[in-house]
């Protein structure tokens, strides 16, 4: 009884993670369309950071633009596989930094369909102009900084008896 508490507390708590963040990407969304949309770019650090609007209809750095319907198909795919790897992960101390990674990631991916769905695009507009970067906005940071981490994960941290417990518990039980 005592575990399937914890389990449906973890469960709430993730939820609740998810849900705050997706809720602050869409808000700075919201934000980036009532100020910036039709207006001259707000210049933070002149020639380093500023705010520009811009619909993006393809994924990071405009790739594959115009391809809704591909995102439309691939996003929920991998949702469905990342929710599944996080309900199946083991329950122990080592694996909670992986835990919170894939609930940045799954924010991430749901903030960006959001604007997939409802506008046909995702709204963008974090613009480091000293590198030129792509723009790019608060649901692409979640996604990208979730992606360094799991690569810093996985290159140092876990081992390879980690990934074979990973694995043994994704393994369908019968």
């Amino acid at each position: 009884m005592f575990y399937k508490k914890k389990r449906i507390t973890s469960f709430i708590f993730a939820l609740a993670v998810v849900l705050v963040l997706i809720l602050f990407d869409q808000y700075t969304k919201d934000m980036a369309v009532s100020f910036l949309k039709n207006k001259d770019d707000v210049v933070l650090i002149p020639g380093v950071l500023q705010f520009h609007y811009l619909e993006n209809t393809g994924a990071a750095f405009s790739l594959l633009e115009g391809q809704q319907i591909l995102f439309g198909i691939i996003t929920p795919i991998l949702l469905i596989f990342i929710v599944y790897l996080l309900f199946k992960l083991p329950r122990v101390q080592k694996y909670s930094v992986l835990n919170y990674v894939l609930l940045l990631l799954i924010a991430g991916a749901i903030g960006n369909y959001i604007d997939r769905i409802i506008n046909h695009y995702v709204v963008d507009f974090i613009y480091f102009s000293l590198i030129d970067f792509p723009v790019f906005n608060v649901a692409d940071c979640y996604v990208t900084v979730s992606v360094i981490i799991l690569f810093i994960l996985v290159l140092f941290y876990y081992k390879d008896e980690d990934f074979e417990e990973i694995k043994q518990n994704l393994r369908i039980k019968k």
